[in-house]
């Protein structure tokens, strides 16, 4: 193996060796399960802390190349580590880090043989993804993107035996091989017939022109679109999701989604010389459409994990809008704001995997302690579980967008990349912008509702089920993995300098613009994006008064009402035979929502008669894209599936007709 200067990729190959002999280790160990969570899931942790270190450490420095004497003949596989693909590791490694720990505990009750082969395909999984992120040529890249995404799919698809679990991973499978097609289709226009172009380094000095450079960006936005679950390719996630284990849902929103938006910044900002602005207004029209959709249907489901799945779509969304306003920005050489959006979509990126999968591991302990996923059976778990109570509510309140925690920051930074636009030498831009920033802050709002539902109705109120009474708190594995996690999201909040500080590290490379200067300016504790007579941001300061407010609050009450504190039951409106059916149901939570747009859901209600004697009512919100895009497509498939399936007759004289005709056919084709 040739490393040239590549003493941090030379840690992260030996972190993918590592994952991978842990891997085989779990197969290895499939007689001795409580060895794969006592010591294998917990090394996978220290490996994934080793990466993100070395990652970290790599960031700044300069691009380390790998050539791995491995692939077929006269084409092996290159590696790259620069700022781009040390930042997405960095990602991978921190969140990776708290889910680790937390699968050591969560999959302590498997069966000896499925925990070994979950434990194969976990690690797997992780390394591919690693692998996505250093890929340097379309064939090393493909290889890796090819494994992670049927190492997802067998994760997936853990408990096969249920119909719908089988479906859920079909349905993945298939739009991420329809994905993985558009990406393969990109490299081969990069590529443009050399030999030797299917290397990274081959396809930045190709110089395509506006045409074969939109028709890359457009394949590119589909395929990587398809795995990070943009409208209308979304439909795989919020039924895989609810379908997989809760870690392995908490990897695949946290850090599987942003395999996708690592490649569209890698083609769009490395591999192409050239952007064009309505590449950018294409992908800010496709991802607040995208992010609009996600948080309407998060507010009206009623299962945790859909509610989640929903939620990481309206994310992705988000994520994609500042991508959008990064090219339009960029195209016009508008490089400070363009450096400015560019930091909030990296931020917000890092800020997911850390809250998504906090939320994803809090409802995993919830399934866990009571075998229910309905929020229409929870309720009350607060006093069960106190502790993942409080750090759910962590990641509850990030994902809000409150500060001081991460999520604010980014949204925060994203909202000044909007407004403080220049002015842009197109009017439907000029007008554009505001409209966006309005929807944003919209969505952004939604987004609190939402998470107001799901906390409020799974740990707040009383069981709305006698057995939640027998519910347990999450174990010391899965309270470490979360902690880890819950900590990541304040300490992301509190220290957003150095956070881009950091990132400007990628700035440089994809936009030739920087931000940490300005951001910095005035030391640590403010954050300035762009100047501080426009706008500044100190969480710290902010930090410190909620503090004080909450100590003065205590010593309020303790001290100066003479300790007079009683406990009692809450005010009970004079009726005081209260249960749980009369407090707010996850379906009444979405019922404003569910009437103001009701034209955007396919609503299917059934409503009882007076008359019945045990009436029953029954509401479900569909996907109408799904009924108007994907059913209509599989049922033309069907058709003409119908129509080839004609001409299998299963008699020998039948086929050997065909032979003769299409014989027939070459030769007069020769002719």
């Amino acid at each position: 193996m040739h490393l040239p200067n590549a003493l941090p990729i030379d840690g992260v190959v030996g972190i993918v060796g590592f994952w991978l002999l842990l891997a085989f280790a779990g197969l290895l160990l499939q007689d001795r399960p409580r060895l794969i969570t006592r010591l294998v899931f917990p090394a996978g942790a220290l490996g994934a802390l080793v990466l993100a270190v070395c990652a970290l450490s790599s960031l700044g420095g300069a691009p380390n190349v790998a050539v791995l004497p491995l692939g077929l003949p006269d084409l092996p596989f290159h590696l790259r580590l620069d700022a781009l693909s040390s930042f997405f590791l960095f990602v991978l490694g921190a969140a990776a880090i708290g889910i680790s720990l937390y699968s050591a505990g969560y999959f302590r009750a498997m069966e000896g043989g499925r925990l070994g082969l979950l434990c194969f395909e976990y690690h797997v999984f992780l390394a591919s993804m690693a692998l996505v992120f250093m890929a340097d040529d379309a064939y090393m890249f493909m290889v890796a993107w090819e494994t992670m995404a049927l190492s997802s799919y067998f994760l997936v698809t853990t408990d096969h035996e249920v119909a719908e679990i089988r479906s859920a991973g079909f349905l993945y499978l298939l739009i991420a091989h329809v994905g993985a097609i558009a990406i393969l289709m990109c490299f081969g226009v990069m590529q443009g017939g050399h030999t030797d172009g299917y290397t990274f380094a081959a396809m930045r000095g190709a110089h395509l022109d506006g045409f074969w450079a939109s028709v890359t960006f457009l394949l590119a936005l589909f395929g990587f679109g398809a795995k990070a679950g943009l409208l209308p390719l979304h439909a795989w996630l919020p039924e895989a999701h609810p379908a997989a284990p809760s870690p392995v849902s908490a990897m695949m929103s946290g850090i599987m989604l942003k395999t996708a938006i690592y490649g569209i910044l890698r083609v769009t900002f490395d591999l192409l010389d050239v952007q064009l602005w309505w590449w950018g207004a294409l992908a800010l029209s496709l991802g607040l459409v995208t992010a609009l959709f996600g948080v309407l249907f998060a507010t009206v489901q009623s299962d945790m994990k859909r509610l989640l799945a929903y939620s990481s779509i309206e994310n992705i969304g988000i994520i994609i809008t500042g991508i959008g306003l990064t090219i339009v920005f960029h195209s016009y050489h508008k490089d400070a704001v363009a450096a400015l959006a560019l930091t909030a979509t990296l931020y917000h990126t890092l800020n997911h995997a850390f809250f998504k999968g906090l939320l994803f591991l809090g409802t995993g302990s919830v399934l866990h302690a009571t075998g229910e996923r309905s929020l229409g059976k929870l309720g009350g778990l607060i006093h069960q579980m106190p502790k993942a109570a409080l750090l759910t509510l962590v990641g509850v309140l990030a994902i809000s967008g409150l500060p001081p925690l991460n999520g604010f920051v980014s949204e925060w930074l994203m909202l000044q990349a909007f407004l403080m636009s220049p002015g842009l030498p197109h009017p439907y831009l000029n007008m554009m912008v505001p409209v966006a920033a309005a929807a944003l802050a919209l969505a952004g709002a939604l987004a609190a509702y939402a998470m107001v539902k799901f906390y409020g109705v799974i740990f707040l109120g009383q069981p709305r089920d006698e057995n939640l009474k027998d519910a347990h708190d999450a174990g010391i594995w899965e309270r470490l993995g979360m902690t880890w996690l819950a900590v990541g999201c304040l300490v992301l909040g509190l220290l957003p300098v150095m956070v881009v500080v950091q990132i400007d590290n990628v700035n440089l490379m994809l936009v030739h613009a920087e931000l940490g200067a300005s951001a910095a300016k005035s030391g640590l504790l403010w954050l300035t994006p762009v100047a501080e007579e426009r706008a500044s941001y100190s969480p710290g300061i902010l930090f410190a008064i909620i503090l004080v407010g909450l100590a003065f609050t205590f010593v309020a009450v303790r001290k100066f009402y003479h300790g007079r504190v009683r406990r009692s039951a809450p005010w009970d409106c004079g009726f005081p035979e209260q249960t749980a059916r009369m407090q707010d149901s996850a379906e009444g939570f979405g019922q404003p929502i569910r009437q103001i747009f009701e034209f955007f859901f396919g609503i299917v209600r059934e409503v009882p008669s007076p008359f019945d004697k045990q009436p029953r009512y029954h509401g479900e919100t569909r996907d109408l894209l799904w009924e108007w895009l994907y059913l209509p497509l599989a049922r033309l498939v069907e058709w003409v599936s119908g129509l080839f399936g004609k001409l299998q007759h299963g008699r020998i004289h039948v086929y050997l007709m065909y032979s003769f005709v299409t014989l027939l056919a070459l030769l007069a084709f020769i002719r």
